[in-house]
């Protein structure tokens, strides 16, 4: 098997996503991932693909990832492993799609509107 190249994607964050047989390296960024998210629930969020589908340390990954926060990056990644095991094995997606992980989570930043101070709150309002 080659490598399998997914994109995931979630908020203004966009990952690449690069998935190969290996010893379950992962690299984001050119750093690993337990230095590049500082948080333990970032490195989980990544890494619960391969947790649901029993393939811990069985792949290795190359993640090029800009945009957003780290939060979004971290689920952008997972979107773009899950869709990725689906392609090298669609039992997987059985597995997956109940817990939500193929799902692309289409919420976005509402843009501020003009004559407003945010997207929905107003200037204040003085009747005299």
């Amino acid at each position: 098997m080659s490598t399998v190249h997914k994109i995931g994607r979630r908020k203004t964050s966009v990952a690449r996503v690069f998935v190969k047989p290996g010893t379950g390296l992962i690299n984001i960024n050119g750093k690993d991932a337990k230095t590049y998210f500082c948080t333990d629930v970032l490195v989980y969020k990544v890494n619960q693909p391969f947790m649901l589908t029993e393939t811990l340390g069985q792949y290795d990954l190359k993640v090029n990832v800009f945009g957003g926060g780290i939060t979004g990056q971290a689920e952008a990644i997972r979107l773009g492993i899950s869709r990725a095991l689906c392609a090298i094995n669609e039992e997987y997606r059985l597995v997956l799609k109940p817990h939500g992980l193929l799902t692309r989570d289409a919420r976005m930043v509402e843009r501020k509107k003009f004559g407003q101070k945010k997207a929905r709150k107003r200037f204040q309002f003085s009747k005299r």
